[in-house]
């Protein structure tokens, strides 16, 4: 798929004034990532020479989103019509290159395989320009493809300029073209800006050439999805729908089952094992990996988290940057943040919150629980409403529980602080020392037991409501008002 006499040049200089938005129209995202990474991806495989992006509209911001994937910019400003963009791609476009492939920052679903059936058509065809076609349903509002009797193409009329007899033309520009730059530059330069605008467009090129007599043609893509921009937000969650299922489609061809697909969301380097099971309102972000015989139930989020082979994350749970080894169980409404490690067939229950922590092999915190700095070795307990205290306001400590250690519920562990293997924290503590292997830790107040208290107290409240009842009976014979409600006849 080699292209060395070939350059891509990507128009990312718009604004994206229909969307609305503070943001520059190719950094918003979807399907995971911003539009012109999409597109990025997709032409890399290509081998062309260069890829040159052309920017204008937050332009450092452009350039920092495109730099790291080996793409050089060239600055369009003022931005002056797609034409007028070509022509400052041409700066940065090296000596002795022949062909260029040309599109929109905003078309994230191209596929490489149709770029490279363009240029290949460009090729065989000796074409001056090669227009990416496709057919829609609903062309209003693109710009159609003229044919002549013999097929050719004659011209790109924009909607607004239709003639009746050429409103059920169903075959639309997709703004994206594989140039002849022979051809190209000379029609270029003799464009005059001759619209309200004044900019030049790619558009007027096409005729130019055919007046030339130069081969001009269209290539349908098979697949009308893939020549979608992204103008309004509409258009956004429309891409991203496509993006989503495709993800979808290739984790179920790799033997995952996901129930209700349509509710599973799934970022493009997420990679999931076979036999896995996805259940509904589940998200995979950013470059999570899970393995196989997995169960992702409702509601559960992950992002950035290693999940080894038959792993069980129960409902409603949040993973963030953390690692589940093999047979780990987490859930229902864990929250793991940055740094949480289950080893080996550790389990997380409901309400359990770790962070910078690693809970050891067989390990469990089931209940309430908030694990911060904490290390903990194999085999331990970690009881209901246990805490560790690993912040002073200022500075962050450790707490290290050894093997085989039962810690009570609604136990603080003041850290620094150690627990030495085969100890026992005694519930209630507020354990601010260390506790050696196989001790007791108790650190809570002396309990006193007043025999006969609580009967006396009950006689004492029981004589104290006769009394008050006694009182109310005497005023209410002597003809003064009570609280009682008067009987009604």
């Amino acid at each position: 798929m080699a292209n060395s006499d070939s350059v891509v040049v990507v128009l990312a200089a718009g604004k994206g004034t229909r969307l609305k938005s503070a943001l520059a129209k190719v950094l918003h995202r979807a399907g995971g990532r911003p539009l012109i990474e999409h597109v990025v991806r997709a032409c890399q495989p290509l081998k062309a020479r260069e890829i040159i992006a052309v920017v204008g509209h937050q332009a450092e911001e452009v350039t920092a989103a495109v730099a790291p994937l080996g793409v050089k910019t060239a600055l369009q400003q003022p931005q002056r019509g797609t034409g007028h963009a070509m022509l400052v791609a041409r700066r940065a476009i090296p000596s002795r290159t022949k062909f260029a492939i040309l599109l929109p920052g905003d078309a994230p679903l191209i596929r490489t395989e149709t770029l490279a059936a363009l240029a290949r058509a460009h090729r065989e065809a000796g074409a001056a320009a090669t227009i990416l076609s496709a057919e829609i349903e609903h062309p209003a509002g693109y710009g159609r493809i003229a044919r002549s009797e013999n097929g050719s193409v004659t011209a790109i009329v924009e909607d607004s300029a239709l003639r009746d007899d050429q409103r059920a033309i169903r075959e639309i520009n997709s703004s994206i073209y594989c140039f002849s730059l022979d051809k190209l530059w000379p029609c270029l330069a003799s464009l005059r800006p001759q619209n309200a605008r004044k900019e030049l467009y790619l558009t007027d090129v096409i005729a130019v050439l055919r007046q030339k007599g130069e081969t001009v043609q269209a290539v349908l893509a098979a697949d009308p999805d893939e020549v979608l921009g992204c103008n309004t937000r509409a258009d956004l969650a429309a891409v991203d729908a496509v993006f989503r299922r495709r993800k979808r489609d290739a984790v179920m061809e790799g033997g995952v089952t996901i129930e209700l697909p349509e509710t599973v969301l799934i970022d493009p380097e997420v990679t999931v094992g076979a036999d896995t099971r996805i259940e509904p309102g589940v998200q995979l972000l950013g470059k999570t990996r899970v393995g196989s015989g997995c169960t992702i139930r409702t509601g559960c989020v992950l992002d950035d988290v290693v999940v080894e082979d038959n792993v069980l994350i129960k409902p409603y749970s949040i993973l963030t940057s953390s690692h589940l080894s093999r047979g780990a169980q987490a859930g229902p409404f864990t929250h793991f943040r940055p740094g949480a490690r289950l080893e080996e067939n550790a389990r997380a229950g409901n309400f359990v919150e770790m962070k910078e922590s690693v809970l050891g092999e067989g390990s469990k915190a089931m209940h309430l629980t908030y694990l911060g700095n904490a290390r903990i070795g194999s085999g331990s307990n970690i009881g209901a409403g246990t805490i560790t205290c690993n912040y002073d306001g200022v500075h962050k400590y450790p707490t290290t529980i050894g093997k085989r250690v039962f810690i009570g519920s609604d136990t603080a562990l003041v850290a620094p602080v150690r627990v030495g293997d085969g100890a026992y924290v005694a519930a209630g503590s507020v354990i601010t020392k260390n506790v050696p292997p196989d001790a007791l830790g108790i650190a809570r107040g002396q309990q006193v037991n007043k025999i006969g208290w609580a009967a006396g107290r009950r006689r004492e409240l029981a004589a104290g409501d006769k009394t008050a009842k006694h009182g109310a009976r005497k005023k209410s014979k002597t003809g003064k008002k009570t609280d009682r409600a008067k009987p009604t006849h």
